[in-house]
């Protein structure tokens, strides 16, 4: 068959399909079989990931890498085809980590290894000298009352799960401060380490004295914690420089494949541009955007346009603040009514499960629609389809009723690499990364070529 002759049989087999009392399984059958094999051929995602890892770097919020990134992804997505490519101003926080150290000082002297939180003070310039006391809860916090006083707060909470355990890191600093003390340090948010810290957000509560907070090893943590139960006083010096400056200029990158019957109708795919200042972003969020860009890629070099718009949405400042999300939301005004489904991908891109989906009605009738097309992805063993799904960049639309989908992957080793220095191109595996890629590619397609949009025809199918 010629090229020519191919394409048009790609454009036109949902028409083909699409005979009447067909489920979406039955209609798109021959159009994903074809963008699952164009995905699980793909090179040039993991050129684009490698290169904006490799060569561009981390980016977090502020940064003159985040700006190149975003200068690079607009003329990577004209140059992919897309088209209405614009980058709508976003101002976000900026935060600087600067110059950070800590060590051991009794009973033994030894360096310490951290990574300050971002948004975090910094120390007086000679640092700070003072002992400290190792909690496991928030209970066991409050019962040391003013014990608390001038020390300074180690939360060693054993890992729960991300969302269990993510409280200390965000919530610590202030809880420790309400009770006089001097820094915060918590033990890494992650169920694995070899002395790798991990970093992220932490937020002040208002009228609380802010105190520097900073995150250490598995390792360093639990020594502490063995030093202190063998009956020694702790001490250790503390050195930061973090400091916030005023808000930046930045951007959200977007870029379109106009529908063809239904263009003011659309479907949103994409994830973060922005990463923690450390590393290079690869999992959290590199493979995501270059997930959804690839996949809108594929579909257009294979001649389909949908009925619906897809549009590939970077979010900038997903890390630090969401201010991405939220100026998305204000950019879309009143054509948010028109947002038929959002989907985010911001869990990495270890080999994909499914999805899972949020709205706020009808949620049986969206569930049932979504798994015909996650059977379409059994192929590749990510037709799963669950309750729960959304993403912190995509919860402004779906505040306004927008139907939320993540992708889902097994996430087996996600959170070892999570907001740490070994996020780089190498954690992500080519296989992994053609498999998400052929996920979202069959899912994006689908919703936005259905020939009902999902609320509706969740509806009809009652």
């Amino acid at each position: 068959m010629t090229l020519r002759a191919l394409l048009c049989t790609v454009a036109l087999a949902p028409a083909l399909l699409a005979q009447e009392g067909q489920s979406l399984t039955e209609h798109y059958r021959e159009t994903a079989t074809k963008l699952i094999d164009a995905a699980l051929a793909d090179n040039g995602g993991m050129d684009k990931l490698s290169y904006l890892c490799d060569r561009i770097g981390n980016r977090l919020s502020g940064s003159p890498a985040l700006e190149k990134a975003i200068a690079w992804a607009a003329s990577q997505m004209k140059q992919d085809g897309l088209v209405n490519v614009v980058t709508p101003a976003v101002r976000v926080p900026h935060w600087v980590r600067g110059n950070e150290s800590a060590s051991l000082i009794e009973p033994v002297n030894k360096p310490l290894t951290i990574l300050g939180l971002g948004g975090s003070v910094a120390t007086p310039k000679k640092g700070i000298t003072a002992e400290v006391i190792p909690v496991s809860t928030f209970e066991e916090l409050d019962k040391k009352g003013k014990a608390v006083e001038g020390k300074v707060v180690l939360f060693n909470v054993p890992y729960e799960g991300y969302g269990r355990t993510v409280t200390y890191r965000t919530t610590g600093a202030s809880r420790a401060a309400r009770l006089g003390a001097v820094a915060m340090l918590v033990r890494s948010i992650t169920p694995v380490s070899l002395q790798s810290p991990h970093t992220g957000a932490l937020e002040y509560a208002p009228g609380i004295t802010k105190i520097p907070a900073a995150a250490v090893t598995i390792e360093d943590a639990m020594l502490i914690q063995r030093l202190a139960d063998a009956g020694n006083n702790v001490t250790v010096h503390l050195e930061m420089e973090g400091r916030t400056l005023p808000d930046a200029d930045s951007a959200n990158v977007i870029g379109e494949i106009p529908g063809r019957e239904k263009p003011e109708e659309i479907v949103v795919i994409g994830g973060h541009i922005d990463s923690w200042d450390v590393g290079a972003g690869a999992q959290d969020d590199g493979s995501g955007i270059i997930t959804a860009l690839e996949a809108a890629y594929l579909i257009k070099k294979l001649g389909l346009q949908p009925r619906r718009t897809l549009r590939v949405v970077f979010w900038t400042n997903e890390e630090n603040g969401g201010m991405g999300g939220e100026a998305y939301r204000d950019w879309v005004g009143d054509q948010v009514k028109n947002h038929v489904a959002a989907i985010e991908m911001d869990g990495g891109a270890e080999k994909p499960a499914g999805f899972g989906i949020s709205g706020r009605s009808d949620m049986q009738g969206m569930l049932s629609r979504v798994r015909e097309i996650g059977r379409l992805l059994e192929r590749i063993d990510a037709g799963s389809i669950q309750p729960g799904g959304g993403g912190a960049d995509i919860s402004p639309l779906m505040r306004d009723g927008v139907p939320g989908l993540a992708v889902r992957t097994v996430g087996t080793h996600y959170f070892d690499w999570h907001h740490t220095r070994s996020d780089t191109t190498d954690k992500v595996k080519l296989e992994d990364l053609r498999a998400n890629i052929a996920a979202m590619a069959v899912m994006a397609y689908v919703l936005a070529d259905m020939p009902e949009g999902l609320r509706q025809s969740a509806t009809s199918t009652r």
